[in-house]
């Protein structure tokens, strides 16, 4: 699904250029200056309005170096002159339009390019502008979609994969571009004298900005939400740097919002190369903020979705990972939620299907602790009436990845095709599944509670591991849409 999901948005974006392509030489070949009448007035009402009299507004038009291009006459409507150029040959030329009797004046430098493309450098637009706004906007509509699907349609165990987080992620980026694209092109299709192609270009460069403002609410009920779960982790757990993360991802999530609202409105004075470089640390910021919203907000879909999903009822073996149990060998709320997890699930499985999966308690001996993780869980298992026939101990592992890959074998052992599922408490399903994934194994997971107050906070020691594992792929990317947007910005702001 990863790879259908990018070359159906490459071959999106291939088309879309080839159309633009096709439809600029074939049925575009001129360009039009939006010029705004600054001051018109109804002759009957003595009222300044729109009025549609070329007579009384005579606009004086001149081209210098004349022979490169060809002039209309202005066709005055809707409170701009419409004057179009017809390309002759490449060059370079100024088009200056006046307002008669009325001492306003503009100047269009033109270039024209070797496909008698026109370039104007007063307004920021060229022939076929109009074709190439509603191809981007159509592009980052194709993607939303394209990720949003490539999201829905991953099932099983290939959901547990940091490519869901990405399209998730990606989604929300992509439909919020989206609408801010059809607001730009629905503006400049409909009024194009007062939102030229500078106006765009400065929206699509802060487009970033424009998303953090889109998702400012939200994130602050989310800051907010994590910092008083996590006063309420404090009250019953010791203040651990784990147990503060909560605290410290809200007051990270609220501060980057302030300091982005802070570059976005704050006074700026100077040069326009200071200016320039001023708006793309501006929209860099945003970018990189933005893409860590995304990632963020991409991990906890895909947490919340795990943690609430129910493998189907046809499984062989389920695996239980284990955690610390107390020093008599008895279980604690979070291992036993686990274990009766998968216990529900064993029973339920047997009314629907009749069939018996084989539980497999996983968890080695730590340092503190009496037995192995697993043998704890068997002998509860047991003392619950579970039949001893159907456990098979899995007690060498230290970590998710070998409870995985150790169980793994285990199953292989027996020699059987089989289907997995596997239990742990509901934040840590999706970053199991990770793991299951690259100990090529097949498996679904399911969720057991747990307090509200430890929830948020663990949650998010899990989305910061699942993202501290791809740190280097995270940090490319990123880097790849900062240099695109500041690009961007230096060249077309």
């Amino acid at each position: 699904m990863k790879n259908k999901a990018v070359k159906q948005i490459m071959i999106c974006g291939g088309i879309l250029i080839v159309l633009c392509i096709i439809c600029r030489l074939t049925f575009v070949n001129s360009y039009t200056i939006y010029y705004p009448i600054r001051e018109m007035t109804n002759p009957e009402s003595n009222i300044p309005g729109n009025v549609d009299d070329s007579k009384n507004h005579v606009i004086l038009t001149s081209a210098e170096q004349p022979g490169f291009v060809k002039i209309s006459e202005p066709e005055i409507r809707n409170g701009y002159a419409k004057i179009i150029i017809r390309p002759e040959k490449p060059g370079k030329t100024d088009i200056n339009v006046e307002e008669d009797g009325k001492g306003y004046k503009t100047m269009h430098p033109l270039r024209i390019g070797r496909f008698l493309t026109v370039y104007d450098s007063a307004t920021g637009g060229f022939t076929g502008d109009n074709i190439i706004l509603i191809a981007v906007t159509v592009f980052c509509l194709l993607v939303s979609l394209i990720t949003l699907r490539a999201f829905l349609e991953a099932k099983g165990p290939e959901f547990y994969s940091y490519y869901s987080i990405f399209y998730a992620g990606a989604f929300l980026f992509s439909f919020a571009t989206f609408l801010l694209m059809l607001m730009v092109t629905w503006n400049h299709l409909t009024d194009p004298g007062n939102y030229n192609m500078l106006g765009a270009y400065s929206a699509i460069c802060g487009a970033a900005g424009s998303f953090m403002l889109l998702t400012l609410p939200l994130i602050l009920l989310f800051a907010a939400a994590m910092i008083v779960s996590n006063i309420e982790l404090l009250r019953h757990e010791s203040p651990r740097l784990k147990n503060l993360l909560g605290i410290l991802i809200g007051v990270l999530l609220i501060a980057g919002e302030i300091l982005g609202l802070y570059l976005k409105m704050r006074y700026f004075a100077g040069s326009e190369l200071e200016y320039r470089l001023n708006i793309t640390f501006e929209n860099v910021y945003a970018t990189c903020f933005a893409y860590f919203e995304c990632m963020l907000a991409g991990a906890v879909i895909c947490g919340l979705k795990a943690a609430g999903h129910t493998p189907p009822y046809d499984r062989d073996y389920i695996v239980i990972l284990g955690c610390y149990f107390r020093k008599d060998g008895s279980l604690p709320p979070l291992l036993k939620g686990r274990v009766d997890r998968a216990v529900e699930f064993w029973k339920k499985q047997k009314e629907e299907t009749g069939k018996e999966a084989v539980l497999i308690p996983s968890g080695g001996q730590g340092a503190n602790e009496s037995m192995p993780e697993a043998e704890a869980m068997s002998r509860y298992l047991v003392s619950c009436g579970f039949p001893e026939h159907l456990i098979r101990k899995e007690d060498q592992s230290r970590n998710t990845y070998q409870n995985m890959e150790f169980s793994k074998a285990l199953i292989e052992k027996e020699g059987k095709d089989s289907k997995t599922a596997f239990s742990t408490t509901n934040y840590h399903v999706f970053r199991s599944g990770v793991w299951a994934g690259l100990a090529d194994l097949p498996a679904e997971g399911m969720g057991s509670r747990t307090k509200w107050w430890y929830w948020p906070n663990a949650f998010m020691r899990e989305c910061a591991g699942l993202l501290q594992n791809r740190l280097k792929q995270e940090v490319l990317l990123m880097l790849f849409f900062t240099v695109l947007f500041g690009v961007l910005s230096m060249l077309l702001v």
